[in-house]
């Protein structure tokens, strides 16, 4: 529990509790018996919905500018097209059935069918949330279900979007849609239900979150590493010249990135209170320590800080505090946004080229390896006030988070490999290596960009 909450309860025993909506791992302590019924809060509703609508921008226009901007030009309307259509037809699949998989009560690895199309809300839609109803400690929200549910939207579409950078200027797009859909209901769907739902096994192991350092970032991540190794090398890779197309795009992008991230991980404090704060805060800092570690080690390894690395070290930083962003203070994020600008860059520049696959933007280096680097980090970093004591620095919560960085890329990589495939024995996956050469943006959309 935050340690907003927690000083709140001592202070005024019948007050409303304010619940983090993504701070899950924190509330295992139980409800106080006599706890006030909750109610709805005006400006916790605001806030989250605030911290929704900056989550969707980063998925469009910021990630679509900043991937778009990366490749090259007979490809970035195709590549942008990703972002949006994913946008579009994840939100779909989450209404049907994924957020019902993900927050459906169900057990410890998958949610149940009782909230299939939403239609729950219409007994409770004028109600706060109470998640994990049937469990021995529901955390109670200030905020209605719809609130909670967009955020969440926001989520699971920008988590496959990133994955896109991956496999980029080589998937068809019929493949894309089939993954998208099969990804988010069978990879994306259960790994939240573990470790943000109150019957989640990760979360009931006492897991440190805050945002999504294993569901979305490292979860992202590693499914970009399967996409690539799996789709193979771009026809060229290595020997042509695969330069970004339009680095302007590409920092408009990051640039909204780095402002949407704020709601990212502010929103998990569940509303207007001190934990978004300072959520806010330590997000700020980490990128911004990754953003000079990136180009610093660039400058004194290869002569000069480039733009492309400005923005990628950003990046890093902004996915490595996710998982920290409620616990640790500004010069611990500090410090986790310099590593991470440290580790990313030699896994963007060495790994990748010593192993010879070919993550096209890097979503593996950035979002998998900053991921796992955040996700550990929390575990040794923490400042144990913050969460009232719940989670605290030490051998026993590195242990929990490592578990939880282990059991995320093993299930993400094997059923991530599965889903790829199957959709390439039943469909293929890759354009023909003629399309590849004339480009996407004709073949698949029959457009092309003319300045």
């Amino acid at each position: 529990m935050s340690a907003l909450n927690r000083r709140g309860r001592r202070r005024a025993p019948s007050r409303v509790l304010t619940l983090p909506a993504l701070l899950l791992p924190l509330l295992a302590a139980s409800l106080p018996a006599a706890a006030a019924t909750p109610q709805l809060n005006s400006g916790d509703t605001a806030w989250v919905l605030v911290s929704g609508v900056l989550v969707l921008l980063m998925t469009i226009p910021g990630l679509a500018l900043f991937y778009g901007g990366m490749v090259r030009k007979k490809n970035v309307l195709a590549t942008m097209m990703q972002s949006f259509a994913i946008t579009a037809f994840v939100s779909v699949i989450w209404l049907i059935a994924g957020y019902s998989l993900a927050f459906g009560e169900g057990n410890g690895f998958i949610g149940d069918l009782s909230k299939l199309f939403l239609q729950n809300l219409a007994a409770n839609w004028d109600r706060p949330l109470v998640l994990g109803a049937a469990t021995p400690n529901p955390l109670q929200l200030s905020i209605p279900e719809s609130v909670f549910a967009f955020f969440q939207i926001a989520f699971a579409v920008i988590t496959p979007a990133v994955i896109t950078g991956s496999f980029a200027e080589r998937m068809k797009f019929t493949a894309l849609l089939w993954f998208s859909a099969a990804w988010t209901l069978l990879v994306y769907a259960p790994i939240a239900h573990w470790v943000w739902h109150p019957m989640g096994w990760l979360y009931q192991m006492g897991i440190a979150d805050y945002a999504g350092g294993t569901v979305v970032e490292v979860n992202s991540g590693i499914a970009g590493l399967m996409a690539a190794l799996i789709l193979g090398r771009r026809l060229g890779y290595g020997q042509e010249n695969m330069a970004p197309w339009n680095l302007a795009y590409a920092v408009t992008g990051a640039s909204l990135l780095w402002v949407g991230w704020l709601g990212f991980n502010s929103g998990g404090a569940g509303g207007a209170n001190p934990n978004a704060g300072l959520a806010v805060l330590v997000t700020h800092f980490a990128a911004a320590g990754a953003t000079l570690s990136w180009l610093f080690a660039e400058w004194a390894t290869l002569g000069k800080p480039t733009v492309l690395g400005a923005i990628s070290g950003a990046v890093a930083g902004l996915v490595a505090i996710t998982p920290a962003a409620g616990f640790v203070l500004p010069a611990q994020a500090f410090l986790i946004g310099v590593i991470a600008g440290l580790v990313c860059f030699w896994a963007v520049t060495r790994l990748k080229v010593r192993l010879g696959y070919d993550d096209s933007l890097d979503a593996f280096g950035v979002h998998g390896v900053g991921g796992i680097w955040g996700t550990l980090a929390t575990g040794l970093l923490a400042f144990a006030p913050l969460s009232g004591g719940a989670v605290a620095p030490g051998l026993h919560q590195f242990f929990i988070q490592a578990v939880g960085v282990g059991a995320t890329i093993l299930y993400d990589g094997v059923v991530s490999a599965a889903i790829l495939l199957v959709i390439d024995r039943l469909h293929g996956i890759r354009v023909s290596r003629d399309e590849e050469r004339e480009g996407l943006d004709e073949v698949l959309h029959g457009e092309t960009v003319s300045t």
